[in-house]
């Protein structure tokens, strides 16, 4: 049975998991403070490609964490480092805003909404039916199509919002295509990208979120530690009724801090 103890370096979902929209979740802190006290390492591992991870350090400042960008990797990055090697010296269609964007052309990704070579896929919160129509012409036309990650909906204080998942349907409804390659977890991108980052072993990391499909697939299925918080999305009948099973499940982050000081 996987334990705490095993664990070098946990990788934190963000939203749902650290905080919950714009308020941070209760014993965050806390619980950076005491990896950092009991040796261990973070790293804030975000399938959210609707934000670059400047935009993440500035929001983590406001909550009184002040960390290096060298602590967050997005979908979005990951999804750069892929594209790189995968597409050399093509050029990409983009749908996404301007924090996805940045983040892409960044890492050298090059970007032609006109004449690409091939697509990327993000959660877009500009989307409009210019763009709608857009990217379905050149899915439809066979372009390969790369989405950062898989999520169905973005948590709020509110609820929820519809993320990538949707705009994915969208797709193949109206080309009848889906992703031929996705980043984000709980796809191999994103851990390859994780395993560069931190430069350890999967079984030195642990996977903490709040999402089973996500979060805990990740975990489950790339060696890692699978650590499931009951912050976010998953309540107890959907945990009762998945196959997913986490290998440790806590009501919230905090609640690790007692194990984690043991050694």
């Amino acid at each position: 049975m996987k334990q705490l103890s095993d664990v070098r370096c946990f990788l934190l979902d963000m939203d749902g998991t650290f905080y919950l929209g714009d308020r941070l979740l209760d014993g965050s802190l806390d619980f950076i403070k005491a990896v950092e006290e009991s040796g261990r390492d973070y790293l804030f591992l975000t399938n959210n490609s609707s934000h670059n991870a400047a935009h993440y350090v500035k929001k983590l400042a406001k909550m009184g964490l002040s960390v290096g960008r060298d602590k967050v990797l997005t979908s979005g990055q990951a999804t750069a480092m892929k594209v790189i090697g995968l597409f050399p010296g093509k050029k990409a269609f983009v749908l996404g805003n301007e924090f996805l964007f940045e983040e892409l052309e960044e890492y050298g990704v090059r970007i032609d909404q006109q004449n690409p070579d091939y697509v990327i896929i993000g959660y877009d919160t500009t989307l409009d039916y210019a763009k709608m129509t857009a990217v379905c012409d050149f899915v439809r036309w066979g372009l390969p199509y790369i989405a950062t990650h898989p999520d169905f909906n973005c948590p709020t204080e509110t609820g929820f919002a519809p993320d990538i998942g949707a705009i994915i349907a969208f797709i193949e409804a109206s080309t009848g295509r889906r992703p031929d390659l996705i980043i984000g977890k709980p796809y191999v991108g994103i851990v390859e990208a994780a395993l560069q980052r931190t430069g350890l072993r999967a079984d030195q990391l642990a996977m903490v979120g709040d999402r089973l499909y996500t979060d805990i697939e990740t975990g489950l299925q790339h060696g890692m530690t699978a650590i499931l918080v009951m912050t976010g999305e998953t309540t107890e009948e959907m945990l009762a009724a998945s196959s997913t099973v986490p290998d440790l499940k806590y009501g919230r982050l905090s609640d690790m801090i007692p194990e984690l000081m043991k050694g």
